[in-house]
């Protein structure tokens, strides 16, 4: 009973630590993750700037993870080129040592202080700046906490047989404490949470030096694991230099190292007497050492990295996800990023579909109707995967503005599926029956129709522009466009009934394909007018949205003879 009394407070102790370290990181996120990101895109032109913000982005993130999935979706959009993209990982490395150095005094004093603090900013109200910097503030406090209490457990226990006996063993095996370091670390996605473990141990004489800093070691390796592995399933190879480039120089590091530990850790004995700092120090040393030897070497290791991870030919599924990594969900800001990016490649699938069914409207047109089923099915594809990578996000590391973002990229791309399945249901198969029948429009109905059918791809451009700016200038010209169509609608139903009355044999035949035209016409307008989320400001009023609507008449018809939408 009291072995699983102590273990059962150990494990206790590290899983608080490790959900202050989440709460640090996520408040962060929500905070300022747009902005890091944005910090990171600017600075990623020279490799001593992009160095400078991959460390101080990581001190504020805790992990460098987060920074590497940032960097590697910016290196595969082509934004930054590969030298730079791993010059913020060197940086990032030494920016996750940063708050070890500082845990490695002692400041558990600051704990209250720093509870009562996060939550007096949590309560602020939800999806406020102070909201999100109180979680910080709070997991700074539980970080405090759980190392006093791993410092006190370790004082009680440390002379326990049998801990002594397995960490004796431990120490005893500097490979095994690399390889067990870094599977633990990979588990936990915390290189910070593990090393502030492993200063703990050491803090009581618990693990010897040696041991002490091959546990580091493996730490250093462990945090880099975790981007390649998940990131690593049918990823595309060229985006998987940035993590692969970080993975390398750590673990050739390490296995440099482990000869000379017996060395170094005899060597530290004289200038450093307080283990713990001895472990920070080390932690700090061998990231920097890293960083010396490697930045000068950037151009050719980026020329190595190129041979042996080429790009990828270009996709014969183009329904498979090009931008949907999976590694990226860890980080909201990327993966929200990722998911409008895909979004986007449905609005060009649609404007081809569109394309492709015009032929429908005109005198002798045919159209190709596998290559419109074909892009159904891709755009088909494409929702299923957004809508499942959407839905694997934690949704406890979404912040307002983060859900809200995730309910606008679902709505467009539910509402371009839907638009897709009109065209290829009913437009095809009005198409088909115009064909087998040998029906024709009349020249002024074809005319109506094609004036209506030749407004949705600059609509579908403009919901396109507005879903990636949420600009309400954009709200405004989609809004008068789609006033504009309603128009012009409304008009070429009243002229159709007009020429039926007239008792025109052209208008007759065609009629009921006519009228079913015109509905599919009109809904595929609204849903493109719809998918794009109004912007939180109010949109500009559609009258000051002129360019948008000048290709149609004014006219007084009323909307009321319009078909049934």
């Amino acid at each position: 009973m009291s072995l699983l009394i102590v273990l059962l407070d150990f494990a206790g102790s590290v899983a608080l630590l490790l959900w202050g370290t989440h709460m640090v990181q996520t408040g962060v996120q929500r905070a300022y993750g747009p902005r890091l990101r944005a910090l990171l895109g600017d600075a990623l032109r020279r490799r001593d700037r992009a160095f400078l913000a991959g460390a101080c982005v990581t001190a504020l993130l805790q992990s460098s993870t987060a920074t590497g999935l940032m960097t590697t979706g910016l290196a595969h959009r082509g934004i930054v080129a590969l030298v730079p993209a791993l010059a913020v990982m060197l940086g990032a490395n030494v920016g996750s040592t940063l708050i070890v150095q500082v845990f490695s005094f002692d400041v558990a004093a600051l704990a209250p202080a720093s509870i009562l603090v996060g939550v007096t900013l949590f309560r602020r109200g939800a999806g406020s700046r102070a909201h999100d910097l109180g979680r910080v503030f709070i997991g700074l406090g539980l970080m405090l906490m759980a190392l006093h209490q791993l410092l006190g457990l370790m004082a009680r226990y440390e002379d326990a047989p049998a801990l002594r006996a397995a960490l004796g063993t431990l120490s005893s095996w500097p490979l095994l404490d690399v390889a067990l370091a870094a599977l633990v670390t990979w588990a936990a996605h915390s290189s910070v949470a593990v090393v502030l473990l492993v200063m703990s141990l050491a803090a009581q004489g618990a693990v010897a030096p040696e041991a002490a800093f091959a546990f580091v070691l493996g730490a250093n390796i462990g945090t880099a694991i975790n981007p390649v592995v998940e990131g690593a399933a049918g990823a595309d190879p060229a985006g998987r230099r940035v993590p692969v480039g970080n993975l390398l120089p750590r673990v050739a590091g390490a296995l440099l190292m482990l000869p000379a530990l017996p060395l170094l850790a005899h060597g530290v004995a004289p200038w450093q007497a307080d283990p713990a700092r001895a472990v920070a120090d080390f932690h700090t040393a061998f990231n920097l050492a890293l960083a010396a030897l490697l930045l000068p070497m950037l151009v050719p290791y980026a020329g190595l990295l190129r041979r042996l991870l080429p790009d990828r030919p270009a996709a014969d599924d183009p329904g498979r996800p090009l931008y949907l990594d999976p590694a990226a969900r860890q980080v909201p800001v990327v993966a929200l990023g990722n998911a409008a990016r895909e979004a986007l490649r449905m609005a060009d699938v649609l404007e081809r579909m569109l394309i492709a069914v015009r032929p429908v409207l005109t005198r002798d047109g045919r159209h190709d109707a596998g290559e419109i089923e074909r892009q159904d099915d891709v755009l088909d594809r494409l929702n299923a995967a957004i809508k499942t990578y959407l839905i694997g996000l934690d949704a406890d590391e979404l912040g307002a503005a983060d859900h809200r973002r995730l309910n606008e990229i679902l709505r467009f791309a539910t509402h371009l599926e839907q638009a897709g399945d009109v065209v290829d249901r009913s437009l095809r198969g009005h198409a088909a029956k115009r064909l087998r029948e040998g029906t024709a429009f009349s020249a002024e109905g074809r005319g109506e129709l094609l004036t209506l059918f030749d407004r949705l791809i600059p609509a579908l451009r403009v919901a396109a522009a507005l879903f990636t700016t949420e600009d309400a200038r954009g709200a405004g010209a989609l809004q008068a466009e789609r006033a504009a169509f309603e128009r012009a609608e409304s008009e070429a139903a009243d002229s159709h009934f007009e020429r039926l009355r007239s008792g025109r044999a052209d208008t007759l035949q065609s009629s009921a394909l006519h009228l079913d035209v015109l509905r599919d016409l009109a809904q595929i307008s609204t849903l493109i007018a719809e998918a794009p989320a109004p912007p939180e400001r109010e949109a500009e009023p559609a009258a000051r949205a002129e360019p948008a609507a000048a290709a149609a008449p004014p006219t007084t018809a009323s909307t009321e003879g319009s078909p049934p939408r």
